[in-house]
């Protein structure tokens, strides 16, 4: 049985509201730019009035699409890069709120999750990247949950990217650029506090230690409570950094973090769909319910890094560098859970569900860079990568007391814990890769040509068995880059994911899972425009096809069944982000994404879309800043964020029941005053407070999405 709901049209009055306030502000913007109005004519003295800058608002380049630097319009693949100007105004604290205004990917797919960034990139889920080196993801969930404020931007890739980081989803991956250090002092100190009981103190400062030595301390510490009823988490997150010029040609980076989380009460409860999607005869299930048991449950993990950053130039044609980091990731978790209701269905059964798992691990990358050539440029890249990671994860199982879901009284039967005696995983993961790359401007044309051969070795400690498998994978791309700004691309990638398991019928070991991907689009830059005006712009259109899937999830642990299925997802892209005079920042973005599974071994999920991946995402930002008079320093904000329905999850033999959200309509709105060195801001994320399911991954397990929040913060630049 599969229920769905039936949104309204994207063409009804959300849209209009939404696409008549970009339509607007970006014509106001041009007119602005165009006439001769006083920010085009401004005298030196009238200059000095502008009080609000944001001079990285608008991305340019980025390291995470081509390891080369080059500049996004000279990329032939979609990359959206968050910064930490965007990153400031719209107050982010986690990367699934930073992508809020992103084109084609979606977050908080689990609501207002207090451990993980909960994403869904093309329609797959996108592997987290830290530096360009692969966090040490764990087992279940491809992130760490690092805390944004350590990052000056968020890289979101689109599409295969195996040619340059190895095994990774047919989606994407998203990368984020640590703070570096300064050799002019600056930073902030700031405070932040917020509806659930929201309190954060965080600073960083950065600044001159001895000639050619400067260095970087960023500190967090954030207490707060959930829209969750008894749940409160703590964070403590700290990162040091330092930068060595140690001659003319040569630096290097130290970098490092420490994160330790402490949650209790809770980790990000189920409900069940009856009460929250769907009706019951007792009525609704309260957002705020708690159906674990507050006194018990626990979620407590530490994790850390240290690495650096080195490099060199020889000359002005060749230079190598080198990214390393050593990980080391805990997790410990106490839960005891909602399982559905019984037959009066207001009583839940409850399971016990202790949890720990254990990851180390290093990455290090080693590239050279060559320029040469006359007529035709070429950027040659030529590198290897490796990296290590060993998981161990393990749990115990029991039923736990029964919970009125209605009127909860917790502790009223011991919770009994098993022991975490079942292994889920317990391997070691081996990757190395060497990758060419290409980029040649003739002209206005650049071409980029990449290929790479990865050598992939899983052993799994349980069995003893070591399962070794090689891929090759390659992208070629042509972009036409006109003077004017404009410049057209086409591009083709391929991507691989290894599969750890043998085939149930033929007893062969199975292949790795690939996928391709065509995408033609256009981009935008503003260097045609007026001074004053910064402005990027993609529109693209794809196609993904992902075959050798095993039961329709790829991935490390023991799998088996026939390795038969394939995945089709294709859509289409526009986004923009702008900067007109100091005044205006704008952020724009729609999604079109059409995802069905064209063949299923097992014979549940074909013909259906994946999960979490609505078809329509429809985005828009506008915040106006005074730059003039006495209330100078002064801004307002408001956007709009459009859903449409997405599946829960994909059919199969343990859950033929695939429950839709529905479409949601959500407004966010900023306040925003500076002054001398200070800055005061209000942000108010779902701003009218609306209720909705944001997934129900089965028929128990439903999670309400963010309600209102409210955060007031006050920050001090040094």
């Amino acid at each position: 049985m599969t229920i769905r709901s039936t949104p309204p049209r994207l063409g009804g009055h959300c849209r209009r509201i939404l696409a008549g306030a970009i339509s607007l502000v970006l014509i106001a913007g041009a007119a602005h730019a165009q006439q001769a109005d006083p920010a085009t004519s401004r005298s030196a003295s009238d200059l000095d009035r502008v009080v609000v800058t944001a001079p990285d608002y608008v991305p340019s380049g980025s390291m995470t699409a081509t390891k080369s630097g080059a500049p996004l319009i000279e990329t032939p693949q979609s990359i959206s890069v968050v910064t930490r100007d965007q990153i400031d105004l719209l107050g982010f604290t986690d990367v699934q709120q930073a992508i809020r205004y992103t084109a084609g990917i979606v977050g908080e797919n689990y609501g207002p999750d207090l451990r993980f960034d909960f994403l869904t990139l093309r329609g797959f889920t996108p592997k987290q990247y830290i530096d360009g080196l692969q966090a040490p993801i764990t087992t279940t969930i491809f992130n760490v949950g690092v805390d944004l404020y350590g990052f000056q931007e968020v890289d979101v890739l689109k599409g295969p990217a195996a040619v340059l980081y190895g095994n990774s989803p047919p989606g994407g991956i998203y990368n984020l650029t640590s703070r570096r250090a300064e050799q002019t002092f600056g930073g902030e100190l700031g405070v932040r506090f917020g509806n659930e009981d929201y309190k954060q103190v965080h600073g960083t400062v950065t600044g001159s230690l001895a000639d050619g030595l400067a260095a970087r301390a960023t500190l967090l510490y954030r207490d707060r409570g959930s829209q969750t009823d008894h749940v409160t988490g703590e964070r403590t997150y700290f990162a040091p950094t330092f930068t060595w010029d140690i001659g003319e040609r040569t630096s290097l980076t130290g970098l490092a973090y420490y994160q330790k989380d402490a949650n209790t009460g809770e980790t990000n409860g189920y409900l069940p769909a009856h009460g929250t999607r769907l009706g019951n005869p007792n009525g609704v299930i309260p957002r705020s319910r708690n159906l674990g048991e507050p006194d018990y449950n626990r979620y407590d993990r530490t994790q850390s890094a240290i690495g650096w950053d080195f490099r060199h130039a020889f000359n002005d044609r060749v230079s190598f560098q080198q990214n390393a980091k050593w990980y080391d990731y805990q997790e410990e978790r106490l839960i005891v859970y909602s399982a559905g209701f019984q037959a009066d269905m207001r009583t839940v059964n409850r399971n016990s569900y202790p949890w720990a798992e254990d990851v180390e691990g290093m990455a290090i990358d080693n590239r050279f860079s060559f320029g040469f050539g006359q007529g035709a440029r070429h950027s040659l890249l030529v590198g290897y990568d490796y990296r290590e990671l060993e998981n161990f994860a393990r749990y115990g199982f029991t039923a736990a007391p029964p919970l009125d879901a209605f009127n909860p009284v917790y502790g009223a039967s011991p919770i009994v814990t098993p022991e975490r005696s079942i292994v889920f995983n317990n391997q070691r993961v081996r990757q190395g890769g060497l990758y060419v790359q290409d980029q040649i401007k003739a002209g206005n044309v650049v071409a980029t040509l990449s290929g790479r051969y990865d050598d992939v070795n899983l052993h799994n400690k349980q069995t003893g068995n070591t399962t070794r498998q090689d891929e090759f994978t390659w992208r070629a791309g042509l972009n036409y880059v006109f003077d004017s700004g404009w410049a057209p691309y086409v591009s083709y990638g391929t991507s691989f994911e290894p599969v750890l398991g043998v085939d149930s019928e033929t007893g062969e070991e199975f292949k790795p899972s690939t996928s391709a991907q065509v995408e033609a689009g256009v981009k935008f830059d503003a260097r045609a425009l007026p001074a004053g005006v910064r402005l990027f712009a993609t529109a693209a259109l794809y196609r993904i096809q992902q075959d050798n899937l095993v039961s329709l999830q790829s991935g490390q642990t023991p799998m088996s069944g026939r390795q038969l299925g394939e995945v089709q997802v294709q859509g289409a892209e526009l986004e923009v982000v702008a900067r007109i005079h100091d005044r205006w920042s704008i952020n724009g973005s729609y999604t079109y994404t059409d995802s069905e599974v064209v063949r299923d071994a097992a014979g549940f999920a074909a013909g259906a879309p994946l999960p979490t991946t609505p078809e329509h995402k429809l985005t828009g930002l506008v915040d106006y800043t005074l730059q003039e008079g006495s209330l100078a320093g002064l801004g307002f904000g408001l956007g709009g964020r459009y859903l449409s329905k997405s599946a829960g999850s994909l059919p199969g033999q343990w859950n033929p029941e695939v429950i839709d959200t529905k479409s949601t309509m959500i407004w966010d709105a900023i306040v925003h005053y500076d002054r001398d060195n200070w800055r005061f801001a209000l942000n108010a994320t779902n701003l009218f407070d609306k209720e909705y399911v944001g997934r129900c991954s089965a028929i128990a397990n439903c999670i309400y999405g963010q309600g209102r929040q409210l955060m007031a913060s006050v920050t001090w630049r040094l």
